[in-house]
């Protein structure tokens, strides 16, 4: 028994430690449902974190979907008890799964699983948990390979389920149980004579997954030389590394070809159309999820069009895509837009608005306050000390009003201060190696001739103040969080 027990915790220790899940002095969130995988989830991390093997502190939190009335009632009282008994904090969180699938038409098994990742996701943040562990193990694999290459899917899709994928800036899903079946999860269970909670709606085959689980994996099992989650375990694996590879090549000419400019992600198309046919759709993918484009609705055809689209060359053909997405082409760009209908105040917002100076200036969720400076010779360095990153002065002699602020367009130069001369906006963020997230939120500030202020980086040259400067103009920009 206890070797049984010894080999399933080092084989579930090696791969935490084979895919670097876990760092020293993390704060991990296990989900804990009370079913067979989540039990033998919480029950090892406690026994390798007993051993010393991992150095992390443990949070639980359950999820109650109020969908199986007092069974799932039960399934909280079960893992209260348990992570009590274990000493570990719990947090429970009651969902309106059945309200929120109406509301938004969706079906009860994908309104469940988006609010179990949002409040797992929201749990982790209020705890300040790096991660969040789930009890998915090679069987769950297997049946998201299979349930994928029934719907069709791309060698991506096949990578099925990984070891670690971050769910925001901030957080990852980790699943430690990926090395080990659901034969060998009870077996670990047994012999250690823990109990588990089971869920009776896992054997109704309406849903598809329960139907591959039941139904489909064990007809392929009577015909396969081996056991068949190994197998498909193994091809996922094949298409993770792949999928890895073609990420490398993607990031280098990502960084390189693509911009966001306002609500566009813009593709250059120099040098895209040379690469393979992988690396061309995942720099199409990847330029519609930077905009929040889901996956599942995009298929093997709207790839092609979009490719179509890229190597004909034809400029202001559109290709609408699911969700409100558009592609098209502009000359040497691919562009990518969502385009949903927005209101009035927000169509405003994607123009441009006159800056009140002196005054202050609304422009959607920005507020800009602007100042004319009085300076004498010699109080220039002793002021500038009162400057921050949102608070910036240019020489009023050197501008041309009256001032605008817009957002950033495609073909947008100025001449950054200290550089030798004028270059495009999206080549000088690339240089300057300024992260996507602030791309998406960063405003140009012109007068009637040249940009004087590509906000929060850096002003024009030929706005900067010298000590000639007698009358500075004074702006400060306020708006989104910038960390995220």
């Amino acid at each position: 028994m206890q070797k049984t027990v010894l080999q399933f915790e080092e084989k579930v220790a090696d791969f935490i430690e084979a895919n670097g899940l876990f760092s020293s002095g993390d704060r991990v969130l296990l989900a804990v449902s009370g079913g067979a995988d989540s039990i033998a989830l919480l029950h090892v991390m406690q026994s390798l974190k007993a051993k010393n093997v991992l150095d992390s502190e443990l949070l639980c939190a359950h999820i109650h979907h109020q969908l199986r009335g007092s069974e799932a009632d039960s399934d909280e009282d079960f893992v209260v008890a348990e992570t009590s008994r274990l000493k570990l904090p719990v947090t429970t969180k009651r969902l309106d799964v059945c309200g929120f699938a109406r509301a938004n038409r969706l079906s009860v098994e994908t309104a469940g699983r988006k609010l179990r990742i949002e409040n797992l996701l929201e749990i982790a943040k209020a705890k300040n948990c790096r991660q969040v562990a789930t009890g998915h193990q090679k069987n769950d694999n297997a049946e998201t390979v299979l349930h994928r290459l029934l719907r069709g899917t791309a060698f991506r899709g096949l990578g099925g389920i990984w070891p670690a994928r971050a769910f925001d800036d901030e957080i990852q899903f980790v699943r430690p149980l990926l090395c080990v079946t659901r034969n060998e999860i009870v077996e670990y269970l047994q012999k250690r004579s823990l109990q588990w909670r089971t869920d009776r709606t896992n054997a109704d085959c309406a849903y598809r997954r329960n139907y591959i689980r039941h139904r489909l994996l064990p007809v392929l099992q009577q015909d396969c030389a081996g056991a068949i989650a190994d197998h498909l375990s193994e091809l996922a694996y094949s298409a993770r590394r792949l999928h890895s590879l073609v990420c490398r090549r993607v990031e280098d000419v990502w960084s390189v070809r693509a911009d966001f400019v306002g609500d566009k992600v813009v593709l250059n198309l120099e040098g895209f159309l040379a690469e393979s046919p992988l690396i061309k759709v995942e720099l199409v993918r990847r330029s519609l999820t930077r905009l929040g484009s889901g996956e599942r609705d995009l298929t093997h055809q709207h790839y092609e069009k979009i490719l179509q689209i890229a190597e004909q060359n034809v400029s202001g053909r559109k290709i609408q895509l699911p969700g409100g997405f558009v592609v098209w082409r502009e000359y040497e760009n691919l562009i990518f837009e969502h385009c949903q209908e927005l209101p009035a105040s927000a169509r405003q917002i994607s123009q441009s608005a006159n800056l009140e100076v002196p005054g202050r200036t609304r422009f959607g969720s920005y507020r800009i306050e602007a100042a004319i400076l009085e300076t004498e010779e010699g109080d220039l360095e002793q002021s500038k000390t009162h400057k921050s990153q949102f608070v910036e002065w240019f020489d009023l002699n050197k501008l041309e009003l009256p001032l605008v602020t817009r957002f950033r367009e495609a073909g947008d130069r100025f001449w950054p201060l200290g550089s030798a001369g004028a270059k495009k906006v999206g080549k000088f963020l690339t240089a300057a190696q300024v992260p996507q997230h602030i791309r998406r939120k960063i405003l140009i500030v012109a007068d009637r001739k040249k940009t004087i202020w590509v906000w929060p980086v850096r002003i024009s040259e030929q706005a900067r103040i010298t000590g000639g400067t007698r009358k500075i103009l004074q702006l400060q920009i306020t708006g989104p969080n910038l960390q995220c």
